[in-house]
């Protein structure tokens, strides 16, 4: 991928290990990562979704080990190629984060058992139109209604109070990604599944296309300094989603995990080239519980409110 112009300002990289600087030997060793690390990860979503098709896999068979997969490779990279050391997790949080990526999974399933046991009948096992015609179109829709659901997340007072559960962390990375109440994944996901479903997408192109949307829901919530350029008016990324869980709400659009487009189309995209943000997390760290205060997080969202406004404050 391209690189974006460079942050103004000189001195180490950020990411740099100590006495690693810009144009160091190291820092050169990590250029082709930085480059390669994205392309990479596409190109294996798409292998395994053709292999899938090929061979007849069964979607809950493929995702999970995916996505297991797609955890590894970028946490690996984070230690590689980290945009913030100071964002690695510590071994509390790897703890806390364990438990919540479990949570999550389960909420996932939940949420896919409640679409196809009342869709089913309307859901064809083999595409209408061709099925490269047809994963374009499943694509388009499922981010539009993703991108919808989240940013009613963020400026619904009741929807926020579960959705803002993942953005109590300071730090943005890998691990994280699956800090989440597990009624706002049941709303998230169900509503995206349901609109797939009732527009009549087949297994298969729903298949290829949640591969996509699992890598990249990982990838642009993973602590590495890699930069994608031009393409971020179109796909989603690190760079717009770190933005995303800024503090400043002038700054904190990018309600799009996949694609970008939406974030332009309804004024929510605030990225430029060498935009960073000061400081992630909630604005008011006391409206939410700790992370680490799973149970008391959890039913957080039937506590009586401290605030009326919703969004990340």
């Amino acid at each position: 991928m391209e690189s974006c112009e460079p942050v103004s300002g000189g001195g180490p990289d950020p990411a740099a290990g100590p006495g690693e600087r810009k144009g160091s030997p190291a820092h050169r060793a990590r250029g082709p990562l930085r480059v390669l690390a994205y392309p990479v990860l596409l190109g294996a979503a798409v292998t395994v979704g053709v292999v899938a098709l090929r061979l007849g896999w069964e979607p809950d068979h493929v995702t999970p080990f995916f996505l297991l997969g797609t955890v590894a490779y970028l946490t690996a990279l984070e230690r590689l190629i980290p945009y913030q050391r100071s964002w690695h997790p510590s071994p509390s949080e790897w703890r806390w984060y364990g438990i919540y990526f479990l949570l999550t999974l389960v909420a996932s399933g939940v949420a896919q058992y409640l679409v196809t046991s009342g869709v089913t009948k309307v859901t064809p096992e083999e595409p209408a139109f061709g099925l490269w015609a047809e994963i374009p179109a499943a694509l388009l829709t499922g981010s539009l209604a993703s991108y919808l659901v989240h940013r009613l997340g963020h400026t619904n007072p009741i929807l926020w109070r579960f959705h803002g559960v993942h953005h109590v962390p300071d730090k943005v990375n890998v691990a994280n990604n699956g800090v989440n109440h597990v009624l706002d994944i049941v709303i998230t996901q169900g509503f995206v599944q349901l609109a797939l479903a009732l527009i009549g997408f087949s297994q298969k192109s729903v298949l290829v296309v949640g591969l996509f949307v699992a890598a990249q829901g990982y990838f642009v919530h993973a602590n590495i300094d890699v930069r994608i350029g031009r393409f971020n008016h179109l796909l989603a990324s690190p760079e717009q989603h770190r933005l995303h869980h800024s503090a400043d709400m002038s700054e904190a659009g990018h309600y799009g995990s996949d694609l970008s487009i939406w974030d332009h189309l309804f004024d929510s995209y605030t990225w430029r080239p060498g935009r960073e943000p000061v400081v992630v997390g909630l604005a008011d760290p006391t409206s939410f519980p700790p992370t680490g205060d799973i149970a008391v997080t959890l039913l957080h969202p039937w506590r009586r409110s401290k605030r009326a406004g919703p969004g990340p404050v």
